[in-house]
Parts: C-alpha cells; sequence; structure tokens
C-alpha cells in the first residue's frame, strides 16, 4: 500500500507531536498569536519516559502527556515505539471502524485485531519515517472545552524547528479511568478524514473486500 499525500498530511501531525501536519498548509502557518500565559509547553531537549495516565488527569493534561510521548517517540526514529504510543493512546476501534465507512460491515469481527494492528503499525513506520523532516520545537495545550457527547476539544498548537506553527484542536473522549484520542483537527481539516478517504478508496479499488486492505496494512 502506497504512501499518499491525504497519509503524509496525518503524519505531520503525528511528526508534530510528531497522529501528523500537512504539505498543504507549508504556506498556512497558525497565526502568531501567543498562547495564554501559565500554559504548560514541552521543552526541545525533554525526554520525558511514558507514564501511566492518572485516574483523574483533565483532558489537557492528558494531551500535554501524550504530546510528550508523541515527541519523544518520534526522536527515536523507532517504529515499535510510535506504536506503542499510538496503541496507548488512540481510539483505535472507533478510529478503525470508521476509516472502513460501510465496508465495517463485511470485515469480520475475526479480522479486525488483525486490521488494527495493521493501521497502527501502517501509520508508525509512516510517522517514523517521517517525524525527522518536521522537527518539533515547541507544543503547548493551552485550553479545553466543556465535555459533550462527542467528547472533548483540546486546543494546542505547535511551533516546528523552522519557526512555522500550527494550531492543533485534539478530540479526546473518556475511555474508563482516562481518555483516548478520537481526531485532530489542523487548519480546518480533521485527520481521520483522510484515513477514511484512503482505506475506503483502497478497498473499493480492490474489489470491495476489506480483507485487501487488511493485507496490505499488514505486510
Amino acid at each position: 500500500m502506497t504512501s499518499a499525500t491525504p497519509l503524509r498530511t496525518i503524519t505531520r501531525i503525528l511528526a508534530l507531536a510528531a497522529l501528523v501536519l500537512l504539505p498543504t498548509a507549508t504556506n498556512a502557518a497558525a497565526q502568531q498569536v501567543a498562547p495564554p500565559a501559565g500554559t504548560a509547553s514541552i521543552d526541545k531537549g525533554a525526554t520525558p519516559p511514558l507514564a501511566k495516565p492518572a485516574r483523574r488527569e483533565s483532558p489537557a493534561g492528558y494531551m500535554k502527556r501524550v504530546g510528550n510521548e508523541l515527541l519523544t517517540a518520534s526522536r527515536t526514529g523507532s517504529v515499535s515505539q510510535m506504536a506503542m504510543v499510538l496503541n496507548s493512546n488512540a481510539d483505535i476501534p472507533s478510529i478503525g471502524l470508521s476509516a472502513l465507512g460501510d465496508y465495517a460491515r463485511v470485515l469480520p469481527k475475526t479480522d479486525r485485531q488483525i486490521y488494527y494492528n495493521g493501521m497502527i503499525n501502517f501509520i508508525a513506520r509512516y510517522a517514523a519515517k517521517e517525524a525527522p523532516k518536521y522537527p518539533v520545537a515547541k507544543f503547548v495545550v493551552y485550553a479545553q472545552s466543556k465535555e459533550d457527547p462527542r467528547g472533548t476539544y483540546v486546543d494546542s498548537r505547535i511551533t516546528l524547528a523552522s519557526g512555522d506553527a500550527y494550531d492543533v484542536r485534539w478530540l479526546v473522549v473518556r475511555r474508563g479511568d482516562t481518555y483516548k484520542v478520537r481526531d485532530a483537527q489542523v487548519i480546518g481539516f480533521w485527520m481521520t478524514s483522510f484515513l477514511d478517504n484512503l482505506f475506503q478508496s483502497f478497498i473499493s479499488d480492490n474489489g470491495g473486500n476489506p480483507r485487501a486492505l487488511v493485507v496490505a496494512l499488514n505486510r
């Protein structure tokens, strides 16, 4: 399965922080407005270890921690470490089934786990390869919304070493005692929509059989 432009977009946001930032947005950096005082940032030299979620962690605090983990993984260039962070923090079943669209009904439940594994490894491989091209200097979380039925929106700003900056809105959903990342929006575009189009187009081009995608993701 080839790495299409939409996946490059997803990766620059993962590569932000690294799931991940936009070839189409190279000349459309977010407005250079300083975040509110008192916000926490990820120091360029910090290399924090992976941490277990705190029971009473806020969505903003959770996203700050996940940003540290993604940034650390992106700096190692390790596919396995990137996959570990994604497995721990992405809302995998929701993202995976949504990406299949109507084809989700055709994929046997017994094949779902290998599909999820392939999806994560596919994104992790691409993110690990592309992240060094977009080194992140700072990741700041500066606001969160009230929780609604869809989840909580956490606003952040990513500044690359080049000086380009991007406002990223994360959709964080509650899962048990912690949260998971369901989606990320950059310059008005939700990233999972690119994954949805990529996967469903691939299935359509291969006879409408989602197992073709499963095989391709696990190569």
